[in-house]
């Protein structure tokens, strides 16, 4: 199994989430983006979630490639010296996105074990771990 970050490095690495989430929706907030253009965007890097019906590994590697910040900060940097201001909000939300994902705990997936993200296991397995681990003396 993949390894994940836990303790003091975890709680950073989430608390740098909530970081990037606030200060990405207060600069949409605040270069004039529309709010329901945000709510309806936020959700869209969810969206690689439909290539897992496809398969499973492809579906890896299309949520981290929209799960990183590289795209958002190389796309709004271009925005914001082009004067794009409709991709500098997109680029904003999709930063926004990736950060409170990052606060709950939602990290970067291992294409070997895609429950298990660099931030910790989430769902099914979570549970069997947490299983697991009250049952070993």
């Amino acid at each position: 199994m993949s390894g994940y970050t836990t303790g003091a490095v975890r709680n950073a690495l989430r608390f740098e989430g909530l970081a990037v989430f606030a200060v990405a929706t207060i600069a949409f907030w605040q270069t004039g983006g529309v709010w329901w253009v945000y709510l309806v965007l936020f959700l869209w890097p969810d969206l690689s979630f439909i290539v897992y019906a496809v398969n499973k590994r492809a579906g890896v590697l299309a949520y981290d490639a929209v799960h990183t910040y590289t795209g958002p900060l190389v796309l709004g940097t271009l925005a914001f010296f082009a004067g794009w201001a409709p991709v500098l909000s997109f680029a904003l939300i999709w930063a926004a996105h990736i950060g409170l994902d990052r606060l709950v705990g939602y990290g970067l997936r291992y294409p070997d074990t895609p429950d298990v993200t660099h931030l910790g296991i989430k769902g099914a397995a979570s549970a069997r771990d947490k299983a697991g681990r009250a049952a070993a003396p």
